[in-house]
Parts: C-alpha cells; structure tokens; sequence
C-alpha cells in the first residue's frame, strides 16, 4: 500500500478538530470538578454565591440609577466575569461540564448529584450572605431590591415562567461551551458579558440568580417570605436542567460520538 493510500483500518480525520479539543477539555475538566474534596467544592460553592452577587450589586445599583434593566444587565455581566477569573463556580455552569466527564466515563452519576447539590447549596448560602451585606450597607436601595426581587419571587409557577427557566438554562450553558472553545481568557471574558446581559437584561429564570434578588428583597423587608421562594426554586431548577441538558449538552454530544465511544472503551 502507497504512502497516498488511506489505511481502512483507521477512522478518518475529525472534519473538526476544534470540536474534540473543545471535548477532551470538558472531560479533563469534569473530571476534576467530579473528584474534588469536599472542603474545597464547599469553598468554591460559597464563592461562586458571592462572586454572582457583585454581578446582583452592580445590576442594582444601575437599575436604581437608570430605571433600566438592559443597562442593568450589562452591570451584572462582573459577576459572571468574576466567577471565570475568580475560578469558582455556579451550580448551573456544572451541567455541561461533568456531565460530559460523566458520559466518558470520567465519573459517576452519583459524584455528579453530590457536586450539584453541593454547589447549589453553598452557592444559595453565600448569596444570601452576600445579599444581607448589600442590603444592610445600602438602603437607598431597597425600593428597588423589593421590585426586583418581588418578579421572581410572585413569577406563577406555569408553562411561561417554565420556558423562561429553559431559555436560562440554554445561555448558561451555551456560555459554559464558548467558554471551552478557547484557551484565551480574554475571548472567554466576552461570552460572559454577554450572556450576563442576556440572563438579566431578558428577566430569564435563574436558580440562583433570581433566588439572590428574592433573598436581597426579603432582607430589605419585602411582603413575601422563603415560603414563597421555595417552590419557584424548584420549578426554575427544573427548567434550568432542561434547557442546559437537552438543548445544549445532550445536543452537543452529538458531534463527537467517536470521542465518546473511544472514551468509554477505554474505561471498559
């Protein structure tokens, strides 16, 4: 056989090599998001909870000043900046990520439901600490945390705020991805302004997000309680998994269908 003469042995040439670098990173990443102690995912939870709530301090503030939640969702865009360059993380920025480690059999479904209920706990804990903080040191506000925080936590629990949960759960997600397409901070800085502004600038239904402008509202005094956060978490969480599972993640797996069978022959 010639030198020019394909070997039919061998699978031939991925027409996107950027699309499997972009996969042997998530797994790589996955996989240490999957194994790590739990002291140190503790630690990371609560600064992702905190690092969000610069991004609802600034949103605030130029919502107070402008009346604008576009503006005001362009301000927001530091907290998402802050959890790339901080290195912490969001609950929803672990869909795509190990769950991709996940199905290359780089972890277990059951270190999956522990990383995930771990983050979301911390990362609501230490935006409600943060939120108090806000609150507390400025009151100017506090007419406009009530309003914010009174959409989300009166939003009715039916099909239209289940689609904006989706839609919540698409862009965070969809940033995760571009986020990985690269290896350069600064191109990865740019999705996360602008699906920050896109999260908040469109009122989307963020699990963590909304439940931090609810716990500001309720520090300042608002007509509501966690009584009535607490089933629009869930509603929002659900939607949050369906939008960044199945309209990104799984999707997104289909591209690279001969990386994830090599990767699960391997751990065969």
């Amino acid at each position: 056989m010639s030198d020019d003469t394909p070997d039919p042995t061998q699978a031939p040439p991925s027409p996107e090599p950027e699309v499997e670098n972009a996969f042997d990173r998530l797994v790589s990443e996955g996989h240490d998001r999957l194994t790590r102690p739990l002291l140190p995912m503790v630690s990371t939870g609560l600064l992702g909870g905190i690092d969000v709530g610069t991004g609802v301090l600034a949103y605030l503030l130029v919502l107070h000043a402008t009346g604008s939640h576009l503006l005001g969702g362009l301000a927001f865009s530091i907290g998402f900046v802050a959890l790339l360059l901080a290195r912490s993380e969001l609950f929803t920025e672990d869909f795509l990520v190990p769950v991709t480690a996940v199905v290359a059999r780089e972890g277990t479904v059951a270190a999956l439901l522990r990383l995930w209920a771990v983050t979301l706990v911390t990362n609501l804990l230490g935006g409600w600490v943060i939120t108090w903080v806000v609150v507390t040191a400025l009151p100017d506000l506090h007419d406009t945390v009530v309003e914010s925080g009174t959409h989300y936590a009166t939003i009715p629990i039916d099909l239209e705020s289940f689609c904006l949960a989706v839609l919540a759960g698409v862009a965070i997600t969809l940033m995760t991805r571009m986020q990985h397409s690269t290896e350069s901070v600064g191109v990865r800085i740019v999705p996360g302004i602008l699906i920050g502004a896109l999260l908040v600038g469109g009122q989307l239904f963020h699990s963590v997000l909304d439940s931090l402008l609810v716990f500001a509202a309720i520090h300042a005094g608002a007509p509501f309680g966690y009584l009535d956060w607490w089933p629009r978490l869930g509603w929002s969480i659900l939607g949050n998994l369906v939008g960044g599972l199945v309209f990104v993640t799984a999707l997104r797996m289909l591209r690279v269908p001969h990386r994830i069978a090599e990767a699960q022959r391997e751990h065969s």
